[in-house]
């Protein structure tokens, strides 16, 4: 198939946007795929801040970075990404290049623990307040259950009215496939 999968294309995406020592945010850590992913693009003098409100993801991901000896490069918060802008020191407002989400629920974890669209539509806010312009936040959002829908149905009216001034939004979706596979809204900052 010469089309990116999603998860693929999620990752061309955040790698156009991220050089070596940038700063960037995991909004929601799963298993620290995307914690190790982003680590790896940021180099040694970047920073990954990463957020989850499950203990378990916060540990996972702690695990895969000091297995990979990538600790000093990885901020961890066991707190919702709602809590972006104030857990984000001050001195790096501005130069944020990315984040990326993966909403719904852990995989492997308690599937009744989920995102929500207040608290994503709130990191979406504070994100782009402290991005760098040109700065991506990439959300994969996972609508094959029941609150995945709910929040879907939250997200897309709410990116759609973004204004294009301040903002490019793209969505990213193979139509044809059923079993709701997962999409990709994609926004950068003007």
């Amino acid at each position: 198939m010469k089309l990116d999968g999603i998860l693929p294309f999620a990752r061309k995406l955040i790698e156009k946007a991220v050089s070596n020592g940038d700063y960037v945010v995991d909004a929601t850590l799963g298993n620290g795929h995307d914690t190790l992913f982003l680590a790896h693009l940021i180099g040694e003098s970047g920073m990954v801040y990463g957020f989850d409100i499950q203990e378990e993801a916060v540990i996972n991901t702690r695990k895969r970075v000091l297995a990979e000896q990538l600790s000093d490069r990885v901020t961890l918060f066991h707190k919702g990404h709602e809590h972006i802008f104030t857990s984000i020191p001050e001195s790096h407002h501005g130069k944020i290049k990315a984040a990326i989400f993966n909403l719904g629920y852990l995989p492997g974890g308690d599937k009744t623990i989920v995102t929500t669209p207040a608290t994503t539509i709130s990191a979406i806010k504070q994100l782009l307040e402290i991005m760098a312009p040109e700065g991506i936040i990439v959300l994969v959002v996972y609508h094959g259950h029941q609150e995945g829908t709910v929040e879907r149905d939250a997200l897309l009216p709410f990116v759609k009215q973004l204004d294009q001034k301040d903002a490019h939004v793209l969505q990213y979706q193979f139509i044809n496939q059923q079993n709701n596979p997962p999409f990709i809204i994609a926004i950068e900052k003007r």
